[in-house]
């Protein structure tokens, strides 16, 4: 069975960091361009970070740039999404997502993980 799976999610406040981490079970993650969206109460879905299989560089919204910070550990099967400098509208549920090249991951990827809820609150 094709699996994504997220962890890492939790309440942290104004300023804090979390490293939320994506793996998979059944395929090989770094085959793979991962990326990781959000969705926060009431809104759209949207992506926020993608690495792909290449050289090329991590692509990241222009919200969480200079604070967010993709990577891969292969050996693990997994994907991480390191956030530092939090802020309050960072508060959403995180998906990791999945599929051959960045550009379709980030359109219509072929995996989803079922999220993890990220609060920033004091």
């Amino acid at each position: 069975q094709l699996q994504l799976v997220e962890s890492g999610g939790g309440l942290v406040q104004p300023g804090g960091s979390l490293r939320l981490s994506c793996t998979a079970s059944g395929f090989t993650l770094d085959e793979y361009g991962v990326g990781w969206f959000r969705q926060a109460p009431g809104k759209e879905r949207k992506g926020v970070s993608c690495i792909s299989t290449s050289d090329a560089p991590p692509y990241y919204v222009e919200s969480v740039k200079g604070r967010f910070t993709i990577s891969r550990d292969n050996a693990k099967n997994t994907v991480y999404l390191q956030m530092n400098s939090l802020k309050p509208e960072d508060t959403a549920v995180y998906y990791c997502a999945a599929d051959r090249f960045c550009l379709r991951t980030l359109v219509d990827p072929g995996y989803w993980g079922q999220g993890t809820q990220v609060t920033v609150s004091s």
